[in-house]
């Protein structure tokens, strides 16, 4: 091998190792987000309050979105990001309280 193949073999195994790692981190962060959202779903199944906040969601969306042009990540999919979490804790919260 090449010093230039050798010294890509690095640099793609150091970007990987870097990947896994910020992999693991979104893993254990949106457990940990996901531990709040069901504690937020059984406060609001024992005060009966409805499952979802439209308002507090697309004040969350806005958020991310400028979050996400501050970071350099497409805001369109940032937003289908955070929907698709949404939907998610919504679909966990109908299920324990149906």
């Amino acid at each position: 091998m090449t010093d230039a193949v050798t010294r890509a073999a690095e640099v793609l195994k150091d970007h990987r190792e870097s990947i896994d790692r910020l992999d693991a981190i979104l893993v254990y962060t949106l457990g940990e987000r996901f531990k709040h959202t069901q504690a937020v779903g059984q406060l609001k199944a024992e005060h009966d309050l409805p499952p979802s906040d439209p308002a507090r969601e697309a004040k969350q969306i806005s958020r991310l979105e400028d979050m996400a042009e501050r970071a350099n990540l497409d805001p369109e999919f940032a937003k289908k990001f955070l929907n698709f979490i949404i939907d998610e804790v919504i679909r966990h919260h109908k299920k324990h309280q149906g």
